[in-house]
Formats: structure tokens, C-alpha cells, sequence
């Protein structure tokens, strides 16, 4: 409602300008609540950017060229994965972290000069939002403040939660941020359903393919954000790599995505039926996690690359068939509302994974840590040969007994944490991989989704 009465290309060339400011702030900040604050400043302005870009693209182009639009636009958006590690690692190894920020200026300006230069509000917009300049002002503003704070509570939890202890928190922080959370989201539900514009619109939920594609979208996400940034560290705490080689390693999946969604697109136009490329890419999906949980500390970097490649390409397959599903049996006047919470609840999803990803291998590493523990005594004589091995190594460059008797000690146990953090790590990809299998039955539960001709197809 918002971007109607303000003009679409107004709100996007606002958006850009404030992602674009906001980058440039990020890079200047002098402490870690100025960069979140400018971060969030960014995500305020970044998060309406896909979703109106892709209705500008709809109103651009003819229905029968919709798809091909739609789908060079998912290309340009997944080269992304394959530029990016590689860039950032790079200008964070050569230069410094906030040119990571920077480089953004540059590439923001020129996009909103062309935006400018280039994009227009088509005509039913423009009378529409005549008709709305008529009418008194009737924003939702109790819905966006009980939107904010049910957001808020839920992003401080998931970011706070494991070291605050979760609900066993001492101070009880963790309990009163979500008993706000479900009472602001209960109060944001029941306000939002009486409301003639809400700033969120319950109503598709209310389609069965709709809820089911936003449960799967909201946890693909997870898996995809939660694999996205576990992969990093284990290369980089566990493997040694640093940032660049760490991004050299993860660039080649972006390759694997565009080229399954180009094969989607074209199977979806060929009247496939969409429910069965969803189960089948989360199926790739699992499978990919389940190749990367049977990893061990010895592998070559290609032995990495290739199980993320297949779990990039799972996802590639799941976009475009969840945008058939999602909206096939949405009436057009719910549509509008449809994109905004499927948006929301992709984006909230990768919050989700991140988190849980590292809540799983803080707890599982304090778990296989003990389970070592067990088998790490004087009496093992693996242990006694190991002790016996590393301490003569010791004895030689240090020519103490004592000093060399406790580098021993500590080498074991290092060698402990290694295994027990790996042993972690592959653990959380495990548990990817039945989030995966489960929500491929889940696709069982929808109703037959065939794309219309020249329907929106793409990836999002």
C-alpha cells in the first residue's frame, strides 16, 4: 500500500539511495552497535528491492515474455554466489573488511542514476495512486508497531539465545522476549485480520499450496543460510584456509544454482507439475548435507566443493516450482500481499538457520567433547603410544622433561577440540539433511500446480 501510494519508482530509488547510504555508514563505523544499527538500516531499505523489482519487471514486459524476464533476473541475482566469496575474501585478506562496504558506493550510484533514467510507473499505477491521494490517510500503524516488535523479539532471540542459555537463561531475558514475541505476534494476527489495509495480510495463508510453500521457503532458507555459513568456518577454523580460498571453495555452487533453474524454467513451461521439482530439489538438497556430513578432516578442497554444488543445485530447483505453487490459487487481489509475506518469511528463515546452526555445534561440540573423554585415559594405549610419540618430539626441541610432558598433554587436547568441533559441524549438516527429507513429504500435501502459460516462472 505504501509503495502504491508513493509512487513505485519513488520507493525504489529511495531504497537504493538508503542501502547505498547505509554501506557507505557501515564502512565508516567506529563500533559494532553503529554497524548493526547501519545494517539494519540497510535491511530496511534492501528488503522491499526484490519484491518491487520484480513487479516493475511484470509491468514491463508482455505475459508471454514474463518468464524469460523473470528468469535473466534470477540469473543476475545468482551470480552473486559465485562472485561474491570470491571478492570479499579477497578485499578482506588485501585491504580491509570495510571495502567490503565500499565497493558498494559505487555500484549503488550507478544503479540509481539508471533507475532514474530508466523506470517509470505504469499508467494504472499512476491513477491509482491519484485515487489514494483523494482518500484520507488509513495506514496501519498499530499493525507495524506490533510487527516491529514481534520482529525485534525474535531476531534478539535467535541472536542472543544460545548464549544467553535459551530458556534456561538465569535472568530470564530469553523468557520475557518470547512471551513479547508470541503476544505481539498473537495481537499482530487478530489486529491484522480486522483491518481494511493491513500492513500484513494473513489472508493467503489460508491456501493450503500457499502455507505449505512458505513453510518449505522459510525452512529451505534455514538449511541454506545455515549450511551457507557453517561451510566457511569449518574451512577456515578447522581446514586453515583463509577468506579468499575459504570463498574460492563455496564460488562454484553458483554455477550449478543458474543452471538448474534455467532447466527448471524450461520443464515448469513444458507444463511439468511443479510439485514434483520441489520434492525432487529438496531430495538433491538432502542428499548434498548428507554428502557433506560424512566429510572428514582430511579431504582436498574439491572433496568440499562438490557436496555444496549439489546442495546449491537442490535449491536452484526449489525457487521457481514454489513461486508455481505459492500463487497458482491466490486470487490477484491477494497476490500483492502473498509476495510481501512470502518475502518475509525467506528472509526470516535464513535468520532462523543461522542461528540454529550455530546453537547445534556449540552444544553437539560440548557432546562429542565428553564422549572423547572417555576413551582419552592412561590406560588407552593409543593414547600412552601418542603421548609417548609427541613428548620425545617435544623433549628434542625444548630439552625439557616437564615443559615437554605438558606441550604433550596440550597437544592431545587440542587434537581433542579439533575432532569434537568437526564432529559438530558434521553433525548440523546431518540434521540439514532430515529438515530436507522431511519437508519433501510435505510436498505430498499440495495440490496439483501446472504454470500457466507465460506465467511468472522464475526464481526469486
Amino acid at each position: 500500500m505504501a509503495c502504491r501510494a508513493f509512487g513505485r519508482r519513488n520507493y525504489f530509488l529511495l531504497s537504493i539511495a538508503i542501502f547505498t547510504i547505509g554501506s557507505g555508514l557501515c564502512g565508516m563505523a567506529t563500533s559494532l552497535g553503529q554497524l548493526i544499527f547501519f545494517r539494519a538500516m540497510q535491511g530496511l531499505a534492501g528488503g522491499g528491492l526484490q519484491p518491487s523489482s520484480q513487479a516493475i519487471l511484470l509491468d514491463s514486459f508482455p505475459p508471454e515474455k514474463q518468464g524469460a524476464a523473470q528468469t535473466l533476473f534470477g540469473v543476475a541475482a545468482l551470480l552473486a554466489p559465485v562472485v561474491g566469496p570470491i571478492l570479499g575474501g579477497y578485499i578482506t585478506d588485501e585491504y580491509s573488511w570495510r571495502w567490503v562496504f565500499y565497493i558498494n558506493l559505487p555500484v549503488g550510484a550507478l544503479a540509481l542514476f539508471l533507475c532514474w533514467l530508466m523506470v517509470q510507473d505504469p499508467e494504472y499505477l499512476r491513477e491509482h495512486r491519484k485515487e489514494l491521494k483523494k482518500q484520507p490517510l488509513n495506514f496501519d500503524f498499530i499493525g507495524l508497531g506490533l510487527l516491529v516488535l514481534t520482529i525485534v523479539c525474535w531476531e534478539v532471540v535467535l541472536s542472543k539465545g544460545q548464549e544467553w542459555d535459551w530458556l534456561s537463561d538465569a535472568f530470564g531475558r530469553v523468557q520475557v522476549l518470547l512471551a513479547l514475541f508470541f503476544i505481539a505476534g498473537a495481537s499482530l494476527v487478530f489486529c491484522e485480520r480486522r483491518h481494511a489495509s493491513p500492513i500484513v495480510n494473513f489472508r493467503p495463508l489460508r491456501d493450503r499450496n500457499f502455507a505449505i510453500s512458505s513453510l518449505i521457503i522459510f525452512l529451505a532458507f534455514a538449511v541454506l543460510y545455515g549450511t551457507s555459513t557453517l561451510l566457511p568456518a569449518v574451512l577456515e577454523s578447522l581446514f586453515g584456509y583463509d577468506a579468499f580460498h575459504a570463498g574460492l571453495v563455496l564460488s562454484p555452487s553458483g554455477v550449478s544454482a543458474i543452471l538448474a533453474m534455467i532447466v527448471v524454467g524450461a520443464l515448469l513451461g513444458r507444463a511439468l507439475d511443479a510439485r514434483w521439482l520441489i520434492a525432487a530439489g529438496l531430495l538433491i538438497l538432502a542428499a548434498g548435507n548428507f554428502w557433506m556430513s560424512q566429510l572428514n578432516l582430511d579431504i582436498s578442497p574439491w572433496q568440499a566443493v562438490w557436496p555444496r554444488v549439489v546442495i546449491i543445485a537442490g535449491l536452484g530447483m526449489i525457487f521457481a516450482p514454489l513461486n508455481v505453487a505459492a500463487y497458482l490459487y491466490i486470487p490477484r487481489t491477494l497476490r500483492g500481499a502473498a509476495v510481501g509475506l512470502f518475502a518475509l518469511l525467506r528472509n526470516e528463515g535464513g535468520s532462523f538457520g543461522t542461528s540454529m546452526g550455530q546453537t547445534i555445534i556449540e552444544r553437539r561440540e560440548i557432546f562429542h567433547a565428553l564422549r572423547l573423554n572417555e576413551n582419552l585415559d592412561r590406560l588407552n594405549p593409543a593414547v600412552r603410544s601418542y603421548l609417548g610419540q609427541v613428548q620425545h618430539g617435544f623433549l628434542q626441541q625444548t630439552g625439557d622433561p616437564a615443559a615437554s610432558h605438558q606441550m604433550a598433554l596440550q597437544s592431545l587436547e587440542d587434537l581433542r577440540e579439533q575432532q569434537a568441533s568437526a564432529l559438530a559441524y558434521f553433525d548440523a549438516f546431518l540434521i540439514f539433511t532430515v529438515v530436507a527429507v522431511i519437508l519433501a513429504f510435505l510436498v505430498l500435501l499440495m495440490k496439483r500446480s501446472v504454470a500457466e502459460k507465460g506465467a511468472h516462472l522464475a526464481a526469486e
